[in-house]
């Protein structure tokens, strides 16, 4: 009888042992899950930052080729006005 009372004591222990371990490794899960939430959410705002950057620079410099091109466009025709006004 004493020897099945050890045993068990013995299982109980290793019952709680593994009890212990099961509450802290759902406390690292617990932790883990909240800052990979945190994470993802900072991702998608830099992500969405990113974006918006891509969407200004693209902008920007879609209006500087239509500068351009008219500051061109500009010179070619005072260039044709300064040849005709020399001629007259």
């Amino acid at each position: 009888m004493e020897e099945l009372r050890g045993r068990r004591d013995e299982l109980a222990r290793l019952i709680q042992g593994e009890e212990e371990e099961r509450s802290r490794l759902q406390g690292q899960i617990w932790a883990l899950t909240e800052k990979l939430a945190r994470t993802n959410e900072s991702l998608a705002r830099k992500v969405a930052a990113r974006n918006d950057f891509d969407r200004t620079i693209a902008e920007t410099e879609a209006a500087y080729g239509k500068i351009l091109e008219s500051s061109q466009t500009l010179l070619s025709v005072l260039k044709g006005e300064t040849g005709n006004t020399s001629k007259a």
